[in-house]
C-alpha cells in the first residue's frame, strides 16, 4: 500500500509559524481600570525591566511585549524551565475612543502601568465592518 504525503501548502506553514511565534510568548496577567478622563492597564510582568518593554498603538489594538533578560549560565543544563522563561505578550482591542500617542508607561518591581487617555468625543473614528 502506497501513501501520498502532499508538502504543506503556504497557508499551512505561515499558521504554525504564527504559533511558533505565539508559542515563544505567554499572555500576561493583566487589570484594567476605567476612570473618567482615561484608562489604566495594568500589566504583570515580574523579571521585565524597563528597556524590554515595547508598546504599540495601531488602529484599534494595543500590543504589549515584555522581555525579559536571558541569561546563559556557565552550568547551564534544561530543567523544564523553558516555559517561565518565555517572554510575554498581550493583544488587546481596545477601540478607537483613545489616544495611542499620548499614552504614559511606567514599571517597578514587575508591574507595568500604562495610562490611555481618552480621545474628546468628536474626534473618535468608527470601525468599518469589512466582512
Amino acid at each position: 500500500m502506497h501513501t501520498i504525503i502532499n508538502p504543506p501548502s503556504s497557508r499551512t506553514r505561515s499558521s504554525a509559524k504564527a504559533a511558533a511565534l505565539m508559542a515563544a510568548f505567554r499572555q500576561p496577567a493583566y487589570d484594567c481600570h476605567e476612570q473618567g478622563d482615561a484608562m489604566k492597564l495594568v500589566v504583570y510582568v515580574p523579571g521585565v525591566e524597563a528597556a524590554g518593554v515595547e508598546i504599540e498603538g495601531r488602529g484599534a489594538d494595543l500590543t504589549v511585549t515584555a522581555r525579559k533578560p536571558h541569561f546563559v549560565r556557565v552550568n547551564w543544563s534544561a530543567l523544564h524551565l523553558e516555559s517561565v522563561q518565555r517572554d510575554y505578550r498581550l493583544r488587546l482591542r481596545l477601540g478607537t475612543g483613545y489616544d495611542f500617542p499620548a499614552m504614559q508607561a511606567e514599571i517597578a518591581h514587575g508591574v507595568l502601568t500604562v495610562t490611555l487617555p481618552k480621545r474628546p468625543a468628536e474626534t473618535v473614528v468608527p470601525l468599518r465592518r469589512v466582512a
